[in-house]
C-alpha cells in the first residue's frame, strides 16, 4: 500500500499555483496587447474620419464655387443678350449705324488723299508763281507787271483756303493733325496753318524801310491778329474740356443695359455735336489768315508786297528743307 506524504501534496499545490499564475499573466499580457491594438485602431479610425470630413468639406466648397461660377456665366450671358438686343433695336431706329463705319472711314480717307494730292499740285503751282515773281523783282519789272503777278499769288492763296474748307468737311482731323505738312512745319502749326501774328513779326524786318504809318498799321494788324488767335485758342481749349467732360460723364455699368445703351447713345450724340464745331474753328482760323494777307497787301506798296510774299515763301521753303535734312540725317 502506497504511502502519500504531505510533501507530495505541497508540491502538487505549488505546481498548480504556478500554472495559475502563468495563465493569469498570459491573459493579462494578451489583454494589454488587445487594448493597445484597439487604441491604435481607434487612432487610425479617427485620422481616417478627419480626412474624410476634410475631403467632404473641400468637395462641398468646390461644388459651391462651381455653382457660383455657372451662375455668373449665365448672368453675363443674359446681360450680353440684352445688350445685343438693345443695340439691334438702336440700329433699326438709326441711332447707331455701325455698318456704315467702314464706309465713313473710307470716305474720310479718300478726302484726305484727295486733299494731299490737291495740295501737292497747289504747292507746285505756287513755286512756279514765286519763281516768276522773284525773276520780276530781280529784273526790276514795272509796277503794273509786278501788280499782276502779286495779285495772281494772292488769288492762289485764296485757292488753298477754299481747298482746306472742302477738306475740313471730309476730314477735319487730317487738317488739324497737319499730316499734309512736313515735320518741321507741323511744329509751328496752329489750327491747320500758320499764325498770322507770328508771320507779321517775321515780315517787319524784311520790309524795311517802312513809313511810320505803315509801321503803325502793321502793329495794329499784328495786335488784332494776336487777339483773334487767343480767342480761337481759348475756344479750342474750352471745346476740348467740354468734350472730355462729356465722354467721362458716364460709362456702361453691369446692370440696366437698356438705360446704359440709351445713355451711351446720348453721350455720343452730344460728343459728335461738339466735334462738329471743329470745322468752324478751322474756317475761322483760315479766314483770319486770309484777312491778314489781304490787309498786309493793302498796307504795303506793290514792291513791298512782292518782297513780303517772297519772304513768306522762303520761310516755309526753309522749313521744308529742314524737314528733309532732319529725315535724311545719319542715325547711329
Amino acid at each position: 500500500m502506497a504511502d502519500v506524504s504531505p510533501r507530495t501534496d505541497i508540491s502538487t499545490d505549488a505546481d498548480t499555483d504556478d500554472r495559475n499564475h502563468r495563465l493569469e499573466s498570459y491573459r493579462s499580457t494578451v489583454k494589454e496587447a488587445s487594448d493597445s491594438s484597439d487604441r491604435s485602431k481607434d487612432n487610425k479610425d479617427q485620422k481616417t474620419l478627419r480626412r474624410l470630413a476634410q475631403n467632404r468639406e473641400a468637395a462641398r466648397k468646390s461644388r459651391l464655387r462651381k455653382k457660383a461660377y455657372v451662375q455668373q456665366l449665365e448672368s453675363s450671358r443674359l446681360k450680353l443678350t440684352q445688350l445685343e438686343q438693345e443695340l439691334q433695336r438702336a440700329r433699326q431706329q438709326g441711332i447707331f449705324i455701325s455698318s456704315t463705319g467702314d464706309q465713313a472711314h473710307s470716305m474720310s480717307g479718300n478726302g484726305a488723299i484727295t486733299f494731299d494730292a490737291e495740295y501737292a499740285r497747289w504747292l507746285e503751282e505756287h513755286n512756279r508763281q514765286i519763281n516768276e515773281l522773284r525773276s520780276a523783282v530781280t529784273a526790276h519789272a514795272g509796277d503794273a507787271e509786278l501788280r499782276t503777278i502779286v495779285e495772281g499769288v494772292m488769288a492762289h492763296y485764296d485757292e488753298i483756303f477754299r481747298m482746306k474748307a472742302n477738306a475740313a468737311k471730309a476730314d477735319v482731323f487730317h487738317l488739324l493733325s497737319g499730316m499734309w505738312k512736313t515735320p518741321a512745319e507741323r511744329c509751328f502749326l496752329w489750327l491747320g496753318g500758320f499764325r498770322s501774328s507770328e508771320l507779321l513779326k517775321l515780315l517787319v524786318n524784311q520790309l524795311e524801310p517802312l513809313t511810320e504809318q505803315q509801321i503803325g498799321a502793321i502793329g495794329n494788324l499784328q495786335q488784332s491778329s494776336q487777339q483773334a488767335e487767343d480767342a480761337l485758342s481759348q475756344g479750342m481749349e474750352a471745346l476740348q474740356q467740354s468734350l472730355a467732360e462729356t465722354l467721362s460723364s458716364g460709362s456702361l455699368g453691369t446692370s440696366g443695359s437698356s438705360g446704359n445703351v440709351a445713355n451711351y447713345m446720348g453721350q455720343m450724340a452730344m460728343a459728335m455735336g461738339k466735334l462738329g464745331t471743329l470745322e468752324g474753328f478751322i474756317h475761322q482760323a483760315d479766314n483770319l489768315r486770309k484777312q491778314t494777307l489781304q490787309q498786309m497787301h493793302r498796307i504795303l506798296t506793290t514792291r513791298q508786297s512782292a518782297r513780303a510774299l517772297l519772304a513768306i515763301h522762303d520761310y516755309f521753303s526753309r522749313l521744308r528743307a529742314l524737314s528733309s535734312l532732319w529725315l535724311a540725317r545719319p542715325r547711329e
